[in-house]
């Protein structure tokens, strides 16, 4: 079993999310963050679930995709996976974002 880890800038990209689409609707800002956060869930599992970030072409940074998001995580070791940051899939990734 392997252990995730929410980095800083995921939980900020998380709120953001909220945020932005709470907006237009409370229910529905909580309803993608909780579909965001349930899609990590099978990473314990199966951490090479992920296809390999195509920005950055590194085999340890791979993504989920969740609706409209892109959950990019790296793992760190065999038994833990970082949750790096939450992309919107319309807009590239920065590779120095990726560390």
């Amino acid at each position: 079993m392997v252990q995730v880890v929410w980095t800083a800038l995921a939980v900020s990209d998380l709120q953001a999310i909220y945020e932005y689409i709470a907006l237009n609707s409370e229910r529905y800002g909580r309803l993608q963050v909780l579909r965001i956060r349930w899609r990590t869930r099978y990473l314990v599992a199966h951490p090479y679930l992920g296809r390999v970030v195509p920005e950055v072409n590194n085999v340890e940074l791979r993504e989920l995709i969740e609706g409209s998001y892109r959950i990019i995580y790296r793992i760190s070791s065999h038994s833990r996976i970082d949750i790096v940051t939450i992309h919107h899939a319309a807009r590239l990734v920065d590779p120095k974002l990726l560390g």
